[in-house]
Order: structure tokens, then sequence, then C-alpha cells
């Protein structure tokens, strides 16, 4: 409240002395997540602009029910690596890789762009022409540099012996400067994302020689001018795209790192309290939620007002997923008709996509209606769970219907009490779902789940 006041306070005093606010200064409250969507066999990939709304920023709803809102009508009529940018004026531009799937041995000198007030339409959709060389242009990324009174745009590619980030300096996102090399430690680089923090520009980027993630930081933003001062950090088998984000309330910051591959866990994330040390925490995963299928993607601030803009214009999902308190990796799904908890992602991803409806034996309570298998439901039979078709019997509607309560682990979360046996909840056990009476700590944690998009 306090920091909102000063921000209206110091935007009418900038307004009296005729100086304009940057909208870095802007009162954001909420968060968007611009992606791209893989599966690990490619039935949830889709190479269009995808967006996902947040007012933490670790938990994630996609918009549109997670179906892009807006797709290429040039180049390879399909997008990777979606940047989004607030500039100067506080509109916002979308630049991306022109590549539509995975043949990364395409050569392309080009980028989409598109112009938004407020990521609600899009407009003004062209493709820029980088350089012209026989290499690719991936992964853009953009910044405000003061100094030359232009936007970088910084983007992966090959100086004909290894990979490097080249720059091209833009003031409209239609014509550019010549490119230049931006970043050449000395080892092939891919991925950088740059964020100005006062008077510091931080570079993260993948080193190509490891495989792991590292910060650079400089003075001035000069091409050929960062110095990485992080050790290099992974999570989980192989990782990409860091994506450097500031704390909305400005308590600190955050690192999100995709997975690289859409049959391991599609992104993992970091934290600090000082991004200028060398000391990030990684996250649980009980902490945050990616969307769904989400991959190598961007995230910018916005307010409450973009944020409301955004759910009224796209929509929020009409599906429901429920992620495991002690395994936050695994979800619960059917499988061969049983149900289940498995680790994310899978294929058919929709199987873990649920329609929670009032309970069909009690309103009061909940029913969980399969997405890709309409009209049949979770329901218990000799305590397992399955899915089953409904039958229309007072029998089916009582062992399908469950009474949704605060977590029995962390009352944050959610627990499900069956109606027709309420000693018993929903439960995994080996990764299998019963309905079992709760009495142990470990018991508690297998019955709580977090109800996410």
């Amino acid at each position: 409240m306090y920091r909102r006041r000063a921000l209206i306070l110091l935007a009418a005093l900038c307004a009296a002395l005729g100086v304009g606010v940057s909208p870095a200064s802007a009162a954001n409250t909420a968060y968007v997540f611009a992606y791209f969507t893989e599966s690990p066999n490619m039935n949830g990939a889709n190479y269009g602009l995808h967006l996902a709304v947040s007012q933490d920023g670790l938990n994630w709803t996609p918009l549109n029910q997670n179906n892009p809102v807006v797709t290429p009508t040039a180049g390879t009529l399909g997008l990777r690596d979606p940047f989004i940018l607030r500039k100067q004026d506080g509109t916002f531009a979308v630049l991306a890789t022109d590549l539509n799937g995975t043949d990364f041995g395409q050569n392309n000198q080009y980028l989409h762009v598109w112009d938004s007030t407020d990521l609600t339409a899009f407009t003004g959709y062209r493709r820029i022409k980088m350089h012209n060389l026989n290499t690719h242009t991936w992964a853009p990324t953009a910044f405000w540099d003061a100094s030359r009174g232009q936007y970088g745009i910084v983007y992966s590619a090959s100086n004909g012996s290894t990979d490097v980030f080249m720059v091209n300096y833009t003031t409209d996102f239609r014509t550019v400067t010549a490119n230049q090399v931006y970043f050449s430690p000395g080892f092939p680089v891919l991925d950088g994302d740059i964020v100005v923090d006062g008077s510091t520009f931080y570079l993260y980027y993948k080193n190509l020689s490891n495989g792991l993630l590292y910060g650079a930081r400089s003075s001035t933003g000069a091409a050929n001018s960062y110095t990485t001062y992080t050790s290099g950090l992974r999570q989980g088998n192989a990782i990409e795209a860091p994506l450097l984000v500031k704390n909305n309330d400005g308590s600190g910051w955050r690192l999100w790192g995709d997975s690289f591959s859409p049959v391991n866990n599609d992104y993992y994330a970091w934290s600090t309290s000082n991004v200028g040390g060398n000391s990030w925490t990684a996250l649980n995963q009980r902490a945050y939620t990616p969307p769904l299928n989400a991959k190598h993607g961007s995230i910018a601030g916005i307010s409450a007002a973009e944020y409301n803009a955004l759910v009224s214009r796209w929509g929020l999902p009409n599906w429901s997923r429920l992620k495991s308190s002690n395994f936050p990796d695994r979800y619960v799904r059917h499988y061969d008709y049983a149900g289940r908890l498995d680790a994310y992602p899978f294929d058919p991803y929709q199987d873990q996509l649920w329609r929670m409806v009032p309970g069909l034996s009690d309103s009061a309570g909940v029913s969980f209606e399969s997405v890709n298998y309409p009209g049949r439901y979770l329901r218990h039979y000799d305590y397992v769970i399955r899915l089953d078709a409904n039958d229309g019997t007072a029998a089916f509607r009582s062992d399908a219907t469950f009474y949704r309560v605060a977590g029995l682990a962390d009352p944050a979360w959610s627990s499900f009490r069956s109606a027709n046996y309420p000693d018993r909840y929903l439960r995994h056990y080996n990764y299998l779902l019963r309905v079992d009476p709760v009495s142990s700590a470990t018991d508690r944690e297998d019955a709580t789940f977090r109800v996410t998009p």
C-alpha cells in the first residue's frame, strides 16, 4: 500500500515538474508469461504465442484455454522463444524466433515482431531482418539502453566459428542497426536474457560447453562489456533459457530455467534477495506451477488493470489439475481408466485435466469429470480410484462425490473427503489413487493436493 502511494506521489511530482515517469516504475502487481508449448509425444505442441497470468509470479494460469492468442502469418508460420518487452511509452513489443517446430538445422535471418497496447490485441505484425549471416536468429531478448536512446535486441547466432550473442539497436522495432557481436566469452553461449536494474545490466545465459546457467553484469550494457560473476546453475538433467525476473514488490529476484527437453519437467526456479551476489536458492516445486506444457518463454510485470483486461479478453481455463503435496512434480491423471499420480510432463497431457463439477450426489461436494473422456468420473470402487462412466445409479453418484476441505498437510492446499465413506480421503499410495482413512503425517501428505490450472 505504501509503495503504491509513493509511486502515485512520484508520478504527481514528476508531472508537476514536467518529467516523464519510466514504465519500469509503474505499479505492477501481477505478471504475464509468454511461451510456446510442447509435450513428450508432441500432442501439446503449438508454435503460436501463448499467455498465462499470475498474481504471485510463481503459480500460473493459462489464458485462452492454453491456445495461442496470435500466430505468425509469414516466414515459417510458427514461433519459438517469445519475448515481451515493456517499452518506454508503457506499451509492449513482442519478439520471437521464426521457427515452426524443432528443425534446428534451419538458418533464418529474421525475427517475428508484434505491437500491443495491453496484450489483449496484437497489431503491426512484421518480420525484421537482423543480419545477412548464414546462421540462426534464436531466443531474442530486448532492453532499453538509456545512454544510446535505443533498444538493444540481443539474440543467439553463430559468428562463423562459435555461438555468440549478436545485437542490433532500434527505436521502433521496424528498422535496426547493423548487427554486431554482443557477448562472446570464449566458449559457445545460448539463450541470453537481459534485465536492467538501476545502472547495472544483468545478462544470464547458458554455457554450451558445460550446460550450466550463469549470470554476467555490466555497468554500461555496451557490447563485450560483461563479466560473469556467478557460479554455474542447473536443476534436473539439462537446462537452458534462463529467465531473470525482479519481483514486483522489490523484495528479491527469481531465475527460471527451461528443462530443455519436453519429456522432462518444463521449468525449474531459483530465488535470491541480492541479484548482484552469487547466492541462488533452488525453489521447491511445491512453490511454483508453470503454465501447462510451457516452453522457453518470458515474464513481464503488469498492472492490476492489465491483469484484469487479459483475463476478461482471453478467459480462464475450464479445467483444473491436482498437484501432489509431497511429490510436487506429479499430478493426478487417469491411465487405462485407473487413477494415478504420475510425473509431469506426459502424454496424453489431457489425462490430467479435470472439470470440477458439483458433486453428483450432493452439489455441496465436487466430482471430477475427465476432460478427454467426458461422461467419465473419478470414483472409488473397493476403495480404489478409477475412471468410470456414470451409470446413473445412486451408488455411482456417491462413489464419485467428494467434499473439498482444507489440506490435511497444508491448509492452503486441498484435501477431498469421500461422500459415502466420510472417514476416508482421496490419497495416493505407491502412486495409485485410493480412498483411505488418514492418521499419520505421511497419510496427510498423500491426501493433500493443490488445485491448479
